[in-house]
Order: C-alpha cells, then sequence, then structure tokens
C-alpha cells in the first residue's frame, strides 16, 4: 500500500507530463469529448487555446450557477478550462482562483492567461488537501475529475468548506464508485492516476459532507457517462465499478450557537 504522498507523487507526475505535452489525457488531449461533458461550443470556443487537456468528467459551470461579481476557487484547475469559463461568468468585478498542485500546469495555465488577456483569473501552487487560499474567500468552490485523485479526501472537503462564505456553494463533477472494485483494480496505479481506483462511494461522500457541515447535499449519477469512462481504456470495464456525478451542497448561511433561542418562547 503506497503512502499519501507516495500517491500524490504519482499523480503530480503523471499531470505535470500531460501539461508539458508528453502525455494524453483520459481521451487523446485537446477538446476531444467535451460536448459529451456537457459544454455548449460556445463555452469551448471561449476558453483559450491549450486550456482544454480533455482531462474532465462533467461540467461544474452547468451546476454552479455563477453570478457577476462572485469569487470561485478551481481545485486541480489543470490548464484552466473551466477557471477560465467561470472567469467569464462573474466578470471583471468577480474572480476566479485556481489551485494545482503540478508547476507544469500552474505554468500552463498562467501561460494561457496572458496570451488570452484574462485578468481577473490567478493560478496558484498548491495540493488541495491544503490549498493556499484564506478562510471564506469563495462564493462557490468547484473541480472537475480531480478530487477522487487525492488520497485524503476528506481534508480536500474540509478546505473547501473552510474557504467558503457563509451560504457558498459546492460545485464539483467528480467520479464516485457505484460498485465494489476488485483488488487488483484499486491496487493499479494507472487506474488511479486515470480517474478510476481513488473514487469513493456515493454513501461515503454523502455522510462526509455531511458530517463536515454541508447541507443540501446532493450526489446525482450522470446516467450518460458509462459510455464516456468506458472509452478511457477500452476492455477493462471500469464503467462497471464508477460512473461520473454531479456533486453539489451548501455552507449554511447561519450557524446556531448552542444554548441560543432563536425567538421568544422557542426553548421552551
Amino acid at each position: 500500500m503506497k503512502t499519501h504522498d507516495e500517491i500524490r507523487t504519482d499523480v503530480r507526475t503523471h499531470y505535470s507530463a500531460i501539461a508539458r505535452g508528453d502525455q494524453t489525457g483520459c481521451c487523446g488531449g485537446g477538446a476531444c469529448g467535451t460536448e459529451q461533458l456537457g459544454y455548449s461550443a460556445d463555452e469551448i470556443g471561449a476558453a483559450p487555446a491549450g486550456a482544454n487537456l480533455g482531462l474532465g468528467c462533467g461540467n461544474p459551470q452547468a451546476i454552479a450557477s455563477l453570478t457577476p461579481g462572485e469569487t470561485v476557487v478551481d481545485l486541480g484547475a489543470g490548464g484552466g478550462f473551466d477557471a477560465f469559463l467561470a472567469a467569464r461568468a462573474v466578470g471583471p468585478t468577480g474572480k476566479v482562483i485556481g489551485v494545482d498542485m503540478s508547476a507544469d500546469m500552474v505554468h500552463l495555465a498562467r501561460t494561457n492567461a496572458t496570451r488570452h488577456g484574462t485578468t481577473n483569473v490567478e493560478f496558484r501552487l498548491g495540493e488541495i488537501e491544503q490549498p493556499p487560499v484564506d478562510d471564506g474567500v469563495a462564493d462557490v468552490v468547484m473541480s472537475n475529475c480531480v478530487i477522487n485523485l487525492s488520497p485524503d479526501k476528506p481534508a480536500v472537503y474540509r478546505e473547501a468548506f473552510r474557504m467558503l462564505r457563509a451560504g457558498g456553494r459546492l460545485a464539483i463533477s467528480d467520479v464516485v464508485e457505484i460498485a465494489p472494485m476488485p483488488v487488483e483494480l484499486a491496487n493499479d496505479v494507472a487506474a488511479l492516476c486515470g480517474c478510476v481506483s481513488g473514487a469513493a462511494g456515493v454513501g461515503t461522500l454523502q455522510a462526509l459532507l455531511t458530517e463536515i457541515g454541508f447541507t443540501e447535499v446532493s450526489i446525482e449519477i450522470e446516467p450518460g457517462s458509462r459510455e464516456l469512462i468506458a472509452s478511457w481504456a477500452p476492455g477493462r470495464g471500469f464503467e462497471r465499478y464508477v460512473a461520473s456525478a454531479k456533486i453539489t451542497a451548501t455552507r449554511p448561511a447561519t450557524k446556531k450557537t448552542a444554548g441560543a433561542c432563536c425567538a421568544p418562547g422557542c426553548c421552551a
């Protein structure tokens, strides 16, 4: 069994190679499959060339309901594809902070921002288990097919809760486990880096988010994701064990204080 640091090293090495162009993503790189993930032609065309590396499993924009002036944190921003679309949605009065553990990815995303002239987005180097972002700054924390790669998912979601303002929300597209995996698949490094063997179960995620303090937790399996996941490694049967899901939740707008009454007579 590998340590958390060893797993992070494997993941960082894999995705750094993709950022440098030495390796392609699950679907072969580029914009392949992006419309299948739920992006419109307008969204695909709006991002800078080189930002879409074909690494997602859904479209967090579709569930984020972003509005002008909001601040967004994108965990595992990669080349910046979703971050740039979010920056367009929140406008010049809003802000997007992309976080990625790979220095090569951060360099690529920053280069894309400069070339595209996008000034309301910045990219920071850091692990999603301890992102370099202050408390309570985000209206939305989003991520696209990245949290499954983390060996410490509770830390990721606790950090998301910390970064969110009261009333802030999660908008996550990720791979979740829908059936128990064979031991050989669960321990397969290539399957981990391919967003399969690190997936958490729906019930596990539901309980974790609730325990952390999120409300309105929803984990909705994408029914059409089976074909997409099957294409990642034809013949290996990944689609039997995992599926793409929309994960949404809210940080409560108010926090109850022990012993406090909400109104006259409420404690009677």
